[in-house]
């Protein structure tokens, strides 16, 4: 077997016993891998633990931080590397290789990794979903997740998903792809995307009434593609008929429809998502900045519980 890499992987979780065997094999060059649990009642922690990784448990409060800054800032990595994954992508082997040369040299704190999305057994190389960088190869000290002011909603989910790393330090970028298709069917596709556009239709209410947005990364049509991405949030967010732009956008202007069957269907979800995210910020801005519901979040706090023999502490 290949030699241990000395990276720590982060990766969160809730209920992902399809994805997480995949998962998990593609991280056997980790030096060390925590799974950050919230309480799974399938069977994630025991797949987790057959793999060797340690278990930790979240239980969000409701309040920042969620789960990933909250495991940057108490899991007792042992590594100066940390490498986030989500259960449903895959690091190559090509990818390990360039990892492990990379982190040897002092030239950047942190790597954008490239993301090739599978929908549908489909790689959806068009409508602007590829290149996807995401900033996820990062010296753990220097670098932590922005803070979007989404908390007050509910049902958003316990995780950082579309917030982006701040790091302190320069930042280079990858080569080789890492994978991105989850296991699972439509049904959780749309309920995930369901939560999402709680958390966007939050986003898009405080670009609108021009919130505070210190300590995010700023938006500059002139900066980096995260930078740039930003700007044009701000311009989108103003525009009319968003779900016919988008459709329009991902599946004719960026070529959406050279992904075949696939492509058509998540150009069709895509725009239904912009749909929905756009009726919740009505409801935003005729109820008073809130979600017409009355669920309230948990009072519980987050806690570290190791599993598989690992000692920390708070």
């Amino acid at each position: 077997m290949s030699s241990k890499i000395p990276v720590s992987v982060l990766i969160p979780a809730k209920n992902e016993q399809s994805n997480l065997p995949a998962c998990l094999t593609s991280l056997q060059r980790a030096d060390e891998v925590f799974v950050v649990d919230s309480q799974s009642t399938d069977n994630s922690i025991e797949i987790a633990k057959s793999y060797g990784a340690n278990v930790v448990q979240f239980n969000f409060n409701g309040k920042w931080p969620k789960k990933k800054n909250w495991s940057l800032d108490n899991l007792p990595f042992r590594n100066k590397w940390v490498l986030i994954v989500d259960c449903d992508e895959r690091i190559t082997p090509e990818l390990w290789e360039e990892i492990a040369e990379v982190i040897q040299n002092n030239e950047y704190e942190g790597y954008y990794l490239n993301r090739r999305v599978f929908f549908l057994k489909k790689w959806i190389r068009h409508g602007g979903k590829y290149p996807d960088w995401n900033l996820r190869l990062f010296q753990h000290q220097n670098g932590r997740y922005e803070n979007l002011s989404t908390e007050d909603i509910p049902n958003t989910g316990d995780n950082e998903v579309h917030e982006h790393v701040i790091l302190q330090g320069k930042v280079g970028y990858l080569k080789n792809d890492m994978l991105h298709e989850d296991f699972r069917d439509l049904y959780h596709w749309l309920e995930r995307h369901n939560r999402y556009s709680n958390w966007e239709a939050r986003v898009y209410f405080n670009l609108l009434t021009n919130k505070d947005d210190s300590g995010t990364i700023g938006a500059d049509l002139f900066g980096d593609a995260v930078q740039r991405k930003r700007f044009l949030k701000k311009v989108w967010v103003r525009l009319p008929f968003k779900p016919f732009l988008r459709f329009i956008l991902f599946y004719i202007i960026q070529r959406g429809f050279l992904d075949g069957r696939a492509g058509y269907v998540y150009a069709r979800l895509l725009s239904q998502y912009e749909y929905q995210i756009g009726a919740k910020l009505y409801e935003l801005r005729n109820c008073g900045g809130k979600l017409n519901t009355a669920t309230t979040a948990k009072s519980a706090t987050p806690s570290l519980t190791p599993e598989i023999g690992q000692t920390a502490t708070n």
